[in-house]
């Protein structure tokens, strides 16, 4: 949550209020109502929702919540000029120790980073071996890469990126504010449909019979 407030509530009764800089990681499991209304009475709201699928074997655990306030999210200054919240994952924190952000969910190991880049400022931060990534630049404008290899990234548009690979980031003219996201492949067949994801088609076939007859 970057701006605004949004209270979530749940069939089963939890129910919270995010407010800026806080985080919610939702794991819906074998499933849960979920509602999320905004409450704020003026300005903006702005956010991030990203959605990552679970292995066969995790689809029906139990539903759970990580939930945390702006200041149970650490924040790590690798560069001068850099500046990097940590939701998931591991970061090298700039003077030899490391930063992990709070967020666990071994499936699929994911990196969680927003970095905040002042006018010119370039940092490098190797991403996971073998994980998918991608970067979204949602403020200012950034160059990723090096040399022939180097892309010019405007503010709202993602780059796809290689896992192990030694990533440069290089502000523009009026700095950058970059999420880095990372997650190990599942290479699983994926079925979806309406608010359901699923494996196969007759899963999801029955995920709606589960529903309707109230076992969801």
């Amino acid at each position: 949550m970057l701006d605004g407030r949004m209270r979530h509530r749940d069939n089963h009764g939890n129910e919270g209020l995010l407010v800026p800089g806080s985080v919610q990681w939702m794991t819906a499991g074998r499933g849960l109502v979920h509602s999320e209304m905004p409450e704020q009475e003026e300005g903006r709201m702005r956010g991030f929702q990203l959605w990552v699928n679970l292995p066969a074997k995790d689809k029906m655990t139990e539903p759970r919540y990580q939930e945390f306030a702006p200041d149970r999210i650490p924040v790590a200054r690798p560069a001068a000029g850099v500046e990097v919240r940590v939701i998931a994952g591991e970061l090298d924190a700039g003077d030899g120790g490391r930063v992990r952000g709070p967020i666990e969910q071994p499936a699929t190991s994911p990196l969680y980073l927003d970095a905040t880049l002042e006018a010119g400022v370039a940092w490098e931060h190797r991403l996971p071996e073998g994980h998918n990534a991608f970067a979204y630049v949602f403020e200012g404008e950034a160059t990723l890469g090096s040399g022939d290899e180097a892309r010019a990234v405007a503010s709202q548009e993602l780059a796809i990126l290689g896992g192990g690979d030694l990533l440069r980031i290089q502000a523009g003219a009026e700095g950058a504010r970059v999420l880095l996201i990372a997650g190990r492949p599942l290479r699983e067949p994926v079925a979806r449909h309406g608010p359901f994801v699923m494996n196969t088609r007759q899963e999801l076939m029955q995920a709606f019979v589960d529903f309707q007859e109230g076992r969801f």
